[in-house]
């Protein structure tokens, strides 16, 4: 049986006060990771997530529509912790902008999708970069979406192409340094239960969101959990690069 132990590592997650982001810290503190738990508004999960997670874990606040706040978040868990193995590029955003929306809340809608969802990761990539090739490798795991792939509805085109960025940047990461034991991979998760799908989910109809799925229940955030763990672990090394959907067999490419 194959035993993962992430003892020695220092896993930075984004958005990881809820949803898919508190699975994933979850799974990886069980795996034995300390985790810096990245949160923007629920201070208190946060907090309360990471006095669970115990081994050192530790919550850090940043609105990552801020610029500024991205190489914040990161001077931080570096100063913290001294030294940082994986980050998880996982917070993020989907904005309703329909057709029929003002100029100005087009835009707004754009800006803070593509601020969230694609700088925020850039700037945090390229801080994980610097420091991963001057301590000799890690590992950036992205969260991207199917959207990337399929796309999206008409009312979420900024999300869609916001995480296509994502996949684009990630693959780019992997191939300019993996020479440099940096590795890449990407998430593409469909449709996960968490706050961010709800809205959807009650437009739309669980039973419709479902009847598109290969299986017969709703991905949960504990579904894409043990695959972000495996690729933090290095035994997957030779998939970087690669895209991992987890879709419940709702788009295949």
């Amino acid at each position: 049986m194959m035993q993962i132990d992430l003892s020695d590592k220092v896993v930075l997650v984004t958005g990881a006060s809820r949803g898919i982001g508190r699975a994933l810290a979850s799974d990886l503190a069980k795996a034995g990771a300390t985790v810096a738990v990245h949160y923007h508004r629920n201070a208190e999960a946060a907090e309360q997530l990471a006095a669970a997670l115990g081994r050192a874990a530790r919550a850090f606040h940043a609105d990552l529509a801020r610029v500024e706040a991205c190489d914040h978040l990161f001077d931080q868990v570096l100063g913290h912790y001294g030294q940082l193995h994986v980050l998880v590029n996982n917070a993020g955003v989907g904005v309703l902008a329909p057709l029929e929306a003002s100029t100005e809340e087009w835009k707004a809608a754009w800006q803070h999708t593509m601020h969230v969802n694609l700088r925020a990761t850039e700037l945090l990539c390229r801080r994980a970069l610097v420091h991963f090739i001057a301590q000799g490798g890690g590992r950036i795991i992205n969260i991207a979406s199917r959207a990337a792939f399929r796309g999206d509805t008409a009312d979420y085109l900024a999300y869609a192409a916001s995480k296509g960025g994502v996949v684009a940047l990630t693959r780019s990461i992997a191939r300019a340094w993996g020479k440099q034991q940096v590795c890449a991979f990407v998430i593409a998760p469909g449709f996960v239960r968490t706050d961010m799908a709800q809205a959807s989910i009650d437009a739309y109809g669980e039973d419709f969101v479902v009847g598109d799925l290969a299986l017969d229940r709703l991905t949960e955030p504990e579904d894409v959990a043990p695959m972000v763990t495996l690729l933090a672990s290095g035994l997957a090394d030779h998939a970087t690069g690669a895209t991992i959907d987890i879709n419940a067999g709702s788009y295949v490419h």
